[in-house]
């Protein structure tokens, strides 16, 4: 139980760390290419509303990955901040900014007028968040090789997550306190392949690293179940 307790912990961390990376470097950005302010306060206010809390509370309850009884003990001076994690931290988070801060560039410069462009990027940054989520159930393992059954309460939370913005962005009174609206298939179908980009480049990451690395258990590992030889 204290191995199963001390992975969730790394996976809350990794999800929270990272996406704090994305919308701080979202900002940076922003602020270098000298664009509009790409959320207002009370949008980014949502954003951190709808999507901190339902999914890592969710990603606490993941069960054991496959050959986690097999790994060495964890030295006790190793910290959670390993160097899998902030390769992993820093790679998605700032992923997810650059990828956000393009997106509100294109659609400024195509033309869009700003309350339509942060409307759009606020809607990207939540399904961001819930699909990388999927990709911190595992560090090591690919994000399909995951079984959602493992952990319904994650997928629901995800869903309530995600219908709460949805939600948001179609009731009267709410959705002008956000500053947002409804959008149109196009847009959410361009959302929606944007969002799930995150999991691609993430699965790329992983499937690196248990090339040229070793994937993330309590001290090494050396398969890509996270399993040790026996010795």
């Amino acid at each position: 139980q204290g191995r199963l307790a001390y992975d969730n912990v790394r996976k809350v961390v990794y999800l929270l760390v990272s996406t704090g990376v994305a919308e701080v470097s979202l900002f940076f950005f922003a602020f270098l290419g000298d664009l509009p302010l790409p959320l207002y306060a009370v949008q980014l206010l949502w954003l951190n509303l709808v999507t901190q809390g339902f999914q890592h509370t969710a990603l606490a309850f993941e069960g054991p990955e496959p050959g986690l009884l097999d790994r060495r003990p964890r030295p006790p001076n190793q910290p959670i901040f390993d160097r899998v994690m902030i390769s992993e931290t820093l790679i998605s988070g700032l992923f997810m900014g650059a990828v956000s801060y393009l997106f509100f560039f294109w659609m400024l410069d195509q033309g869009w007028a700003e309350h339509e462009a942060r409307n759009a990027l606020l809607l990207l940054l939540v399904l961001f968040v819930n699909a990388h989520v999927f990709n911190c159930r595992s560090e090591s393992r690919s994000a399909f090789a995951v079984p959602l059954s493992a952990n319904w309460l994650l997928v629901g939370a995800v869903a309530v997550a995600q219908g709460g913005h949805i939600l948001a962005m179609h009731l009267p009174g709410f959705s002008e306190v956000l500053r947002i609206e409804a959008v149109g298939v196009a847009t959410w179908m361009m959302v929606a392949v944007v969002g799930v980009s995150v999991v691609l480049a993430m699965e790329i990451f992983k499937a690196l690293q248990r090339v040229f690395q070793r994937p993330p258990a309590d001290s090494d590992a050396t398969d890509k179940n996270g399993r040790f030889p026996r010795k």
